[in-house]
């Protein structure tokens, strides 16, 4: 089978589709022809060499896949058959013409949706669920503070605070990326190139601050976070693009503010963990992806590429400019 490969840890350049073995389902798993994966910000770290994939994961890029499961391992129990179209989460190798996983990790496409924009859900809406509910404990009522509020993840949390019945906020570097938040359901947006969000959050709020900030940027965003979090607030980090490093009384402020500083990654998360949460993200959270109404979700897709296209698609990404999700479209 193709699979996009790199031999050395760089830049986009070093990315190719490479012939390689076609994997095989082993006990409880199930084969997935790929027809869509889709661009995460793990695909990009992982190229330049600094996110390696679990152990005993697959080390091609992809995260997410989308597709029609092409054959059973031994011992599958018989919810999915062959031929039968599906979704999924991967701890990588989703963006290669096949790829084999534990059948508690696959969910079924939402009726009215094409497999590219079914390959741009898994990863993201189970972030953006995972986030929202199992961490932040999200309240009706509550108000939500989303930062790379047009990413993948963010335009995904919008859309579940508001069917949570909380109010969303955003943070974004454009007018154009703060316009489609604004769309898709948040109640403000900040240009944090132009404004101080903390203040912005601060006036909107009327002093009281956030209850739940998702925050991928990390460092850099510290003091403003702990600045607009409301007393007994969420903080809830999952990235670190705006650094590791601190430098000032974090602590103290979060002790006065009685918050609770939360962090996740989901990629290294036990098959258990994902099974329960595919679970619950299924049950719960899918079937808005195919009602009609006010309540109906929709995975935001910024471009489609042909995975021939990959050192475009990662190049692309690298000027964060993308409004949602980068898919790639694999040869069939």
């Amino acid at each position: 089978m193709l699979a996009v490969h790199f031999d050395k840890p760089g830049g986009p350049e070093n990315l190719y589709l490479k012939e390689v073995e076609k994997p095989s389902p082993g006990e409880g798993e199930v084969l997935l022809k790929v027809v869509a994966s889709a661009l995460n910000r793990a695909d990009l770290l992982q190229r330049q060499g600094q996110y390696d994939p679990p152990p005993g994961a697959s080390s091609i890029l992809g995260l997410e896949a989308s597709g029609y499961v092409v054959e059973l391992g031994p011992g599958c129990q018989g919810q999915w058959k062959i031929g039968d179209p599906a979704m999924a989460l991967l701890p990588g190798g989703g963006q290669a013409q096949y790829v084999t996983i534990p059948e508690g990790l696959l969910m079924p496409i939402p009726a009215g949706l094409t497999l590219p924009q079914a390959a741009a859900i898994p990863e993201v809406w189970l972030t953006a669920f995972q986030l929202l509910h199992l961490l932040g404990n999200v309240q009706a009522g509550d108000t939500v503070l989303i930062h790379a509020g047009s990413s993948g993840v963010g335009t995904a949390a919008i859309q579940l605070t508001r069917i949570a019945g909380a109010t969303p906020l955003v943070t974004a570097g454009s007018q154009h990326k703060l316009q489609m938040a604004e769309k898709l359901g948040a109640a403000a947006g900040f240009n944090y190139k132009e404004e101080d969000f903390s203040e912005a959050t601060l006036k909107f709020t009327k002093g009281a601050g956030v209850n739940i900030i998702l925050d991928c940027i990390g460092g850099s965003y510290w003091e403003k976070n702990v600045t607009c979090l409301a007393l007994d607030g969420r903080w809830v980090l999952y990235g670190l693009m705006g650094g590791a490093n601190i430098s000032g009384p974090l602590f103290s402020k979060l002790f006065f503010k009685r918050g609770s500083l939360i962090t996740s990654r989901l990629r290294c998360r036990d098959k258990k963990y994902k099974q329960m949460l595919v679970k619950a993200f299924t049950e719960q959270i899918l079937p808005h992806f195919s009602t009609e109404g006010p309540q109906r979700l929709l995975p935001v897709l910024d471009r489609v590429f042909p995975v021939t296209e990959i050192q475009e698609a990662h190049a692309h990404m690298e000027t964060n400019k993308n409004v949602g999700k980068i898919v790639l479209e694999l040869p069939q």
